[in-house]
């Protein structure tokens, strides 16, 4: 729902500047509720799922892996892109078996996130995972993963010291937190 004060801009053109394997570009001229115009620039995402996957004795399953975006090793929960009129849990479930082993017998659904909403359409389903059985780890052909498994005091630790600075992470973290303090 629109707030009254913040009215809706109007697109007025777009125009498609990239398309990729897994998002496309555009750029959008809007007419602003002022009357004037500006241009949006749009990462158009089919969007992914996020999955935090809690083992019998309570400790996280991470993954570590190299984000060439950001040239660095990210400390993150398993994650990926899903497939055209792919099902978010079919998705949530090939995802954590690809790059950790992990298949889990519970599943819950805990929300939505828009992470950039100010260029990009992404929305990241967020799921948490129990009742964990290992087996082997099938990563993509460009994924280079390595599994770290964390108690939540090292979570926080690593958040606070920035060594996890992944928003999807730390927002699913967080929910889960406070989801396993609630029930």
């Amino acid at each position: 729902m629109l707030d009254p004060i913040i009215m809706e801009e109007i697109p007025l053109e777009s125009r498609r500047v990239y398309e990729g394997r897994i998002l496309n570009l555009r750029v959008d001229m809007v007419r602003l509720p002022s009357g004037g115009t500006a241009l949006r620039e749009i990462v158009e995402h089919r969007g992914a799922v996020a999955i935090v996957p809690i083992l019998v004795d309570g400790q996280v399953v991470l993954v570590r892996q190299f984000r060439y975006a950001v040239g660095q090793i990210s400390l993150e929960i398993p994650a990926g892109v899903l497939e055209p009129d792919e099902d978010p849990l079919s998705c949530a479930r090939r995802e954590l078996e690809e790059e950790t082993g992990y298949r889990a017998g519970c599943w819950e659904q805990l929300g939505r996130i828009w992470p950039t909403p100010g260029y990009s359409t992404e929305e990241i389903l967020l799921f948490l995972a129990r009742d964990l059985t290992p087996g082997p780890a099938r990563p993509e052909f460009d994924e280079t993963l390595s599994l770290v498994t964390m108690s939540w005091s090292e979570i926080w630790e690593a958040i606070q010291e920035g060594r996890l600075r992944d928003a999807k992470s730390i927002v699913a973290l967080t929910w889960v937190a406070r989801h396993l303090r609630a029930v």
